[in-house]
């Protein structure tokens, strides 16, 4: 029966670099498995959700339980309506 060898230090580094490499290599699909889930929302979703973090923090800050936002005109529309007012 042949006992096993003790590991040399060249074998050991080689364990830790391959190591780091899986470590990389799982960041990486964790950062693209996020990025996937955020752009899988839409833009109006992701507003919306914004706001509503806006009014919790700013209700939370000036100690009052709820806020009401009034919604704010889209910059699209504002540009066009002001296309048409510098033509007529």
């Amino acid at each position: 029966m042949k006992l096993p060898t003790p590991l040399r230090a060249s074998h050991v580094w080689k364990l830790v670099g391959l190591a780091g490499a899986m470590g990389i290599a799982a960041t990486g699909v964790l950062v693209a498995r996020g990025e996937r889930q955020r752009r899988a929302y839409s833009p109006d979703e992701i507003r919306s959700v914004l706001h509503e973090r806006y009014t919790q923090a700013y209700a939370k800050q000036s100690e009052q339980e709820v806020l009401e936002l009034e919604p704010a005109p889209n910059a699209v529309r504002r540009r066009i309506e002001k296309l048409f007012r510098r033509r007529n």
